[in-house]
């Protein structure tokens, strides 16, 4: 069933325009742009308010998985503070007018500087989710890294979308290390990134609060939170199951994993805490593409993954969902680049608007992340809601690039920033401006 389509509402954000003006000059970056939004979108004019739509959307247990973390949600918390702590010092009267997001990363030049981060099983929360995400992204122009706990083969995700980045969850096995990185090689994936925040599973208890667990088991309190969204329900898992069968976890391993239903799953998820740096070594020396290390906070990491032969890092505390306390990886970002040398050092965690987008790349960030908000689009829209998104967050960046004074993302430095004082933030006071 497709989600009815309405002509984007007078006086709603041009994204439109946000969008054209992504390419710049560069015509080879053009992308198709979006003229009508859903009707299920027409009110959704930031990624936070995608959140509270998807709330309504999602049952439950599934919409519990997607937004919640570990424990007291301390690091999620933090992920979204942060930000709070920057203000940006803008500059005026300067020619703004050839502004371009355009950002160059490992080779490629993107359409704008954010990406898709990569989410676990997504098909459960939007009907074939992994293909929704990849085909958005290669019409934005935009990466998308698809998830290593995903119930879509990554060959077909391939094939939507050529560009498209792996991630993996691998065990300190190296005979299984072996195999899945010789399939993911022999697909065609061209950038591999590697996860090493997951040695032990996290204490979600928020999971087991809004019903939902790992393997998914059916219950009265399940089939009910599916009967009050039936929208879900019917055209998704309902449809996923007609057409697909149970899905299962697809890209754990070299072959196929357990269904989501089956006590086998959590066999799929063990022996990580085996997982160290010989190992990455092992993985450098056999894969020829793009290697990045997904997962650091400490810059000491950050420096042993460069000597370790990563072509990048992605800091991040998994959105909070592993060590509640973690901090945000926002604070580590100038020591962690610092320690890098050179590599390209991204991060995700918390990044909701074009202003978050700008803050991290004036810390030193070479590019950013985004996931729940991603995943509640798909969900309610499709590929279409996707796109919304992404057009709402290029829109401010490109918005946000002419009010600071600057004509592209690489024009960003670290003295157009300040941070606010501890003692006087709910003041709004900085510690000094230059």
């Amino acid at each position: 069933m497709m989600p009815d389509v309405k002509r984007r509402d007078v006086g709603a954000p041009d994204v439109a325009v946000g969008m054209r003006e992504a390419a710049g000059a560069r015509p080879d970056l053009a992308k198709p742009l979006v003229r009508q939004v859903p009707r299920r979108m027409r009110h959704i004019l930031s990624l936070d308010d995608l959140e509270k739509a998807a709330r309504r959307h999602l049952p439950r247990p599934i919409f519990g998985y997607v937004s919640g973390a570990a424990e007291d949600n301390l690091s999620r918390a933090d992920n979204r503070q942060v930000f709070s702590e920057y203000r940006f010092i803008t500059r005026v009267l300067r020619n703004v007018s050839a502004r371009s997001q355009a950002t160059d990363l490992l080779g490629r030049t993107y359409a704008m500087p954010f990406g898709i981060a990569p989410m676990g099983i997504s098909a459960l929360i939007a009907y074939r989710g992994d293909l929704v995400l990849a085909r958005a992204a290669r019409q934005l122009g935009i990466p998308m890294i698809m998830s290593g706990s995903s119930l879509i083969r990554l060959e077909e995700v391939f094939e939507a979308n050529p560009d498209m980045w792996f991630q993996a969850y691998l065990p300190g096995e190296p005979d299984k290390i072996a195999a899945l990185v010789d399939r993911v090689a022999k697909a065609g994936v061209e950038t591999l990134v590697l996860t090493v925040d997951t040695a032990v599973l996290a204490n979600r208890e928020n999971n087991i609060r809004s019903g939902f667990s790992t393997p998914l088991k059916p219950s009265p309190r399940l089939a009910w939170d599916g009967l009050l969204r039936l929208d879900w329900t019917i055209n998704t898992f309902l449809r996923t199951l007609w057409r697909h069968g149970m899905p299962h976890f697809e890209n754990s391993y070299a072959t196929r994993g357990a269904p989501i239903m089956s006590g086998a799953v959590m066999r799929d998820f063990g022996r990580k805490d085996h997982l160290d740096w010989g190992h990455l070594g092992q993985i450098r020396r056999q894969w020829k593409g793009r290697l990045i290390v997904k997962g650091i906070l400490h810059p000491e990491d950050a420096r042993l993954a460069r000597e370790a032969g990563a072509d990048g890092i992605i800091l991040s505390n998994h959105g909070g969902r592993q060590l509640d306390g973690a901090v945000s990886p926002l604070r580590t970002l100038p020591a962690a680049v610092e320690a890098a040398r050179g590599i390209p050092v991204m991060m995700d965690c918390g990044i909701r608007r074009g202003t978050d987008v700008l803050k991290a790349m004036a810390l030193g960030a070479a590019f950013v992340f985004v996931g729940r908000p991603f995943v509640y689009a798909a969900a309610l829209a499709g590929e279409q809601g996707v796109l919304h998104a992404a057009n709402l967050l290029g829109a401010e960046v490109m918005r946000d690039l002419g009010l600071l004074g600057v004509s592209s993302p690489s024009e960003i430095a670290e003295d157009l920033l300040v941070r606010l004082d501890a003692s006087s933030r709910n003041q709004g006071v900085p510690v000094s401006i230059p």
